[in-house]
This record gives C-alpha cells, sequence and structure tokens, in this order.
C-alpha cells in the first residue's frame, strides 16, 4: 500500500498500490510519501531534564575506577545491582551488592553465556516513565525501574589482537553487555549509560552538582554508547569476513572528535576538526602549540619517514617538511669543515653536537631556503644541544618520541611560546589499511609499509656493481626521502642528507632537473667565493641563506641587485657561469633515487651533470636497457629495487 497526506489537512489514507491515482471531491490532488513500513509511533512518557539515579546495574570487565564510582553512588542512596566477577569486587570492597540472579530469580547458566538476558533487566531499562499501561506492566511483573547502567564489553578486539584461536574469539563476542547498553541508550529519556570509565568523573560530577543526570548528558553518553556499539559490531563483522576469506559487506569507520582546527587548508575551510578512531589513540600527544591542519599533514609524514630511516640505518635521523613534502632529510653523518662552514657551525659548537643535532642540522641545510617555517622530525629524543640549535632557526614546530625536560622547555618558550612540540609513541601502530575520502568518494589501500633496505640495493644492472656501504646508505636515505613526497620524485644525497628533492612534476626529466638545480646550489654553496662572502653584522641568518642563493642563481633585477649589494661589507664579484661549471666538475659520490622507472635516458644525461655516480629505480620500463646503457656511458651503478614508491 502507499500512505498519502491530503494536501492541508493531518489526514492520512492507506491506498492499494496499484491505485496510482486517489482523488477527493475538496481536496485536489494527493502526493504519495513513503513506502507503507512498519514505523512504531513514540511511546508517550513523562518529561524529565534531572533524572536522580535510584537504582544502578553494573557489570564490567575493566574494573578500572569502579570501585570508586560505585561507592560515589552508594552514598547517594543508589541500590547496586551486578554480576558475578564485579558483584565480587564491589563485596570485597566493603559495598552492598544484590546479585542479577537474586533479583530476577533466574541463574546464571550455560556457562555464564546467559546473565542479564531477562524481562526484569530490560523491562526495567526499557520502561517509559510515567506511562501508565508501563507502570502497570512493571507492577504486574515484578519488575523495578533501573536508572543507570554501567559497563563496558568484553574485550574481543584484544582477543583478536592477542592471536586467540577461533573459538576463544567467539566466546569474547559480548551479548549481553550490547543488549543492556542499547536498552539503555535507548531509553535516554530516563536512563543513564556509562559505557567508558572515562565517564565515570563526569557523571559523578553532574550528580554532585543536580542530585541527577540531565537530559542533555543522557543523550551525550547514549550517542556514545551508540558509537562504541556500531565500532564493536564493525569488529566482529570485519573478523568474520577475514575469517572466511572475503571483503567485509560493509566497512564501519567510527571516530571520536580529538580536537578542534582552527581551519582545513585555507581559512575558508571551516570547520575543521582532528578525529581519532573510537577505541584508538592519536599518533602523538600536543606537548605545546596549537597545531593546524597543514602542521599536522607535516607531522605525521615527517615522523613515518624518521622512523624509517632509524630502522633502515640505525643512525639518528631528522626531516625538514613543508606542505606534506621534505624540503631534506639526513641522518647522523659527521660533517666535513667545509660543511661546517658552508652551515654556519661555529667551533664551540662543532665538539657539542648530538647524533640529533646532527640529523637535524644536515637536513636543515639540504635547501635551507625552502625549510624557512618547516615542521621537523626527529627519530631521537630531542636533547637540549638540538633544541638550542632548532631555537635560531625560522620553523613552526616539531615531532619526536620524547625530549628532555630543559629541551622541552627551550621549545616551549620558541615562537612567544607558540612553537609546536608533539611527543610521537615509537610503537603507535596504524592499522594495516588506510582510508581517504575525496569527493563523496571512500579509497581505501593497504598502508605503504614497505621499508626500504639495503637488501632493495642488491639487484645492480650494471657494468660497474661496487656498490659501496656510504653509497647504498645515500640510496636508501634518498629512496625513503621520496616515500613521503608527492610524486613524482626524484631525490638525490650525498653524505647521508639529501641534496636535491624533486616533488611533484608530471614528467620525470623536469623532477630531475628541479631537483638538480637544489643539488647546484646545495654544493656551490661550499664554493669559495660563497664561503668568502662579507656580510655586514646586523644581516639576519635568513637573510644571509638568500644572499647566498641569489648569488648563485645570479639573475637580478636592477632594484633587486641594489637591495642586495646592500648586505654587504665588499660587494662581491660575480660568480661566473664558467666558474659554478668548474666548481660542478668537482663533484662526484652523489645518489640519486626515483619514486618510478626512467622512461628515457634524459634524466640519466642530466644527473650526469651534477656528480651522480649511484642510481636506484623500480626498473620495469620497456627502455630500461637504454637508461641502463647510459649509466654505463656515465660510469654509473644502477640498482633495481623492484619497488615503486608513488605518494599521494
Amino acid at each position: 500500500k502507499h500512505l498519502y497526506l491530503v494536501p492541508g489537512t493531518c489526514t492520512w489514507y492507506l491506498v492499494p498500490r496499484e491505485n496510482t491515482i486517489f482523488k477527493r471531491q475538496a481536496q485536489g490532488a494527493l502526493r504519495v510519501i513513503i513506502d507503507m513500513a512498519h514505523i512504531l509511533a513514540p511511546v508517550a512518557g513523562s518529561q524529565i531534564d534531572i533524572v536522580p539515579i535510584r537504582r544502578a546495574l553494573i557489570s564490567v570487565s575493566d574494573k578500572t575506577g569502579i570501585v570508586e564510582f560505585c561507592a560515589f553512588l552508594s552514598t547517594k542512596g543508589v541500590e547496586l545491582l551486578s554480576t558475578g566477577g564485579t558483584a565480587k569486587i564491589l563485596r570485597e570492597s566493603g559495598l552492598r551488592v544484590q546479585d542479577v540472579s537474586e533479583y530476577t530469580g533466574a541463574s546464571e547458566c550455560l556457562d555464564g553465556r546467559v546473565k542479564t538476558l531477562h524481562p526484569k533487566i530490560h523491562g526495567g531499562l526499557l520502561a517509559v516513565r510515567g506511562n501508565s499501561s508501563h507502570e502497570q506492566e512493571m507492577n504486574e511483573q515484578g519488575m523495578k525501574p533501573i536508572d543507570m547502567t554501567i559497563l563496558n564489553l568484553y574485550p574481543f578486539q584484544q582477543t583478536v589482537g592477542g592471536g586467540a584461536c577461533y573459538e576463544q574469539c567467539i566466546e569474547n563476542i559480548d551479548i549481553g553487555g550490547p543488549s543492556m547498553l542499547r536498552s539503555t541508550a535507548k531509553n535516554h529519556a530516563f536512563t543513564t549509560i556509562v559505557s567508558c570509565p572515562d565517564q565515570y568523573a563526569l557523571v559523578q560530577s553532574e550528580i554532585e552538582r543536580t542530585g541527577g543526570t540531565s537530559l542533555n548528558l543522557r543523550k551525550q553518553l547514549a550517542a556514545q554508547a551508540f558509537a562504541l556499539s556500531a565500532s564493536y559490531d564493525s569488529a566482529i563483522s570485519s573478523w568474520f569476513a577475514d575469517q572466511l576469506g572475503a571483503d567485509a559487506p560493509v566497512v564501519t569507520r567510527i571516530y571520536k572528535p580529538a580536537f578542534p582546527l582552527k581551519y582545513g587548508c585555507n581559512p575558508h575551510q571551516k570547520p575543521a576538526m582532528i578525529y581519532s578512531r573510537l577505541g584508538a589513540s592519536l599518533p602523538f600527544e600536543i606537548k605545546n602549540g596549537t597545531p593546524g591542519y597543514i602542521n599536522l599533514l607535516d607531522a605525521v609524514n615527517a615522523w613515518q619517514l624518521v622512523r624509517e630511516l632509524k630502522e633502515a640505518t640505525g643512525l639518528a635521523a631528522a626531516a625538514s617538511f613543508k606542505h606534506v613534502s621534505p624540503a631534506g632529510a639526513a641522518v647522523a653523518v659527521p660533517l666535513t669543515e667545509v660543511e661546517y662552514e658552508a652551515y654556519e657551525v661555529s667551533s664551540d659548537i662543532q665538539e657539542t653536537l648530538t647524533p640529533a643535532a646532527l640529523a637535524y642540522l644536515r637536513a636543515r641545510n639540504a635547501d635551507p631556503m625552502c625549510s624557512f617555517g618547516d615542521f621537523c622530525a626527529i627519530s631521537d629524543e630531542v636533547d637540549e644541544i638540538t633544541a638550542n640549535y632548532l631555537k635560531k632557526e625560522v620553523s613552526d614546530g616539531i615531532v619526536a618520541p620524547s625530549y628532555t625536560p630543559e629541551a622541552l622547555r627551550i621549545l616551549k618558550a620558541k615562537k612567544g611560546g607558540q612553537f609546536i612540540v608533539l611527543e610521537a609513541p615509537v610503537d603507535f601502530s596504524p592499522g594495516d589499511i588506510e582510508y581517504r575520502e575525496v569527493y563523496g568518494m571512500t579509497f581505501s589501500q593497504r598502508r605503504n609499509d614497505v621499508i626500504i633496505s639495503q637488501d632493495h640495493m642488491s639487484r645492480v644492472v650494471t657494468a660497474n656493481k661496487s656498490l659501496d656501504r656510504s653509497a647504498i646508505r645515500d640510496l636508501i636515505v634518498a629512496s625513503i626521502c621520496i616515500k613521503y613526497t608527492q610524486s613524482n620524485s626524484v631525490g638525490f644525497a650525498k653524505s647521508g642528507m639529501m641534496v636535491g628533492v624533486g616533488a611533484g612534476q608530471q614528467s620525470r626529466v623536469d623532477c630531475v632537473k628541479l631537483a638538480g638545480r637544489k643539488v647546484a646550489t646545495w654544493y656551490l654553496r661550499q664554493h669559495p667565493k660563497v664561503l668568502g662572502l662579507r656580510f655586514k653584522q646586523n644581516v639576519k641568518r635568513q637573510d644571509r641563506v638568500n644572499a647566498r642563493v641569489r648569488y648563485i642563481e645570479g639573475d637580478f633585477t636592477n632594484e633587486e641587485k641594489q637591495r642586495w649589494e646592500a648586505l654587504f661589507e665588499v660587494v662581491p664579484e660575480p660568480l661566473t657561469e664558467a666558474e659554478k661549471v668548474d666548481f660542478m666538475n668537482q663533484s662526484s659520490g652523489v645518489s640519486l633515487s626515483s619514486d618510478a622507472f626512467f622512461p628515457f635516458r634524459d634524466s640519466i644525461d642530466h644527473a650526469s651533470k651534477l656528480g651522480v655516480s649511484f642510481v636506484a629505480q623500480p626498473g620495469g620500463s620497456v627502455q630500461d636497457d637504454q637508461v641502463t646503457e647510459a649509466c654505463n656511458e656515465y660510469g654509473m651503478i644502477m640498482c633495481f629495487t623492484g619497488v615503486r614508491l608513488f605518494h599521494h
């Protein structure tokens, strides 16, 4: 049948489905509203805001804080009902408790599978207060109203995560718990569902303040309870799908708001929020500052990069990120005297550099112009030396596994107290599958969890096969770096640090040229004429960095050149193209990695101008032989990793 509403009235008619035209003389045309279904009408009852708690049902597997919370309820005259293990603990703590089996008159049975599935339990939870019919039925069946349920569910996910057998996982599927949870949450107009120890303090505070729980709080707790129920059932459904070797028919992901953001990518993109998976933590703790949308994208990508560098090389690692791509990345390899000078590391600092400080110093100096205002990541504990080095750089924030007290004090004071400090646990597990929502579609894929290692550098395809340990290290550094760089991407590395990153180009040879320009700038910063630039005393550090880059590039406008010359005690002579070429001809031992195969030899031809000696790429192009021959012509050593590293 169809359900029709007479326009302008509250009159409804049921009409046979085949009667597609239904008219009424006084009323004009009627509109089909919905197909008839069994839809329940609201049950009338009292309208109550503050509900006093007189009887509470307790059944928890996580006993955290339960004795203290129930002791509080007991002081308020609340009657406590409980099951097996929970009742035993409460009694041992001196609280008066009635067993559920005594209340219902039905013993627990079937190895505890049936405890609370009884009309006296669910009737007490679902009865509508102030409804005379419900109250009469409760009296007739000996039911008492239950105003609060305190429970948590069997630890199904922990059981699965612990590697339990099929039968044990089945046994840890909660039945009674979700039933009580849903009954209490459904009837939240009158009943309070407390489904997590984290809620005890909030509920206790409201009872102290108002003498009961408010409707607003009960609604919030009910929403959280239904979210927990959905997440719990989703975990069970997904586990069953895995057992059956089939994809889950429905994927349910429940998110919990963690904290709001000022805005998204841009100021007009509001609202913006960070969520955590229900039942899971975030991959970091905020120790200082207020991170933004892009800050956090930089942080989680940079943190993954340095974790993998540390795992692959065994060395302290650091990264400098801007707009979700690395400006630089490095591991702790000692600096040469020329590098100390080029990176402005004073002699008093040189002897005190710790591995963490050394790694970040290298990462920051890959491309110090692009690193201006970066978000950095360090694989090891941040010490005072590292914090003091970072203190003088223009940076937005840092993520690391831990901080010494003095380092944390220094960093918290940076940027007028606004410097962002995140602490990331090294044992955090993000899960195997990742999801992304774009324009109404949800993408899922296995997380790119491949860890690049020296094994990936074992298939050398060129005539020269003499890869030494430092070359393997640099190829690993470059490969892990581009794994977290917007594709297409290539990266150049030397001495454990990135010296050029080419990101986000549609043409691979354009990636090589973009990154190659950065390599040339990095190397030419060590040219004697660049090292000899005599700046005025009041010129700031970042202005010196930018001035050196412009000196190397040399393509000034007249107005720009006048402002540039004003920075120096003595106006420097130009660095000629011939001088640049002669100096670049001395470059050697540079490693190049590509996130996908080289489709033509042009990338190798260009790389030869930059001192590239070692190449890593996935291989798999129809032009592999041509590219390999190009490497042979230039005396390069190339290996095929077999792993594509696109990142979008």
